[in-house]
């Protein structure tokens, strides 16, 4: 028995995270290649970025001088 041309699913199908539309296989997660040039666009402009913390400067080791009292 064949199932015809429909592919087999492996994803579950969501909502497009651009534009709310369901999702299509051939773009997952998107709904359309417009809204995966978007996402893509985003990338690149720098709208999404990954949090760090700034490690402290290793050539800075030098304690700072004690104040004398008097």
């Amino acid at each position: 028995m064949t199932r015809g041309k429909e592919p087999v699913r492996l994803r579950l199908r969501r909502p497009c995270p651009i534009c709310g539309k369901p999702s299509l296989q051939k773009y997952h997660p998107f709904c359309s290649a417009r809204c995966a040039n978007v996402d893509l666009n985003r990338w690149f402009g720098g709208r999404y970025a990954v949090p760090a913390e700034e490690e402290p400067d290793p050539g800075n080791d030098t304690p700072e001088p004690k104040e004398e009292e008097t």
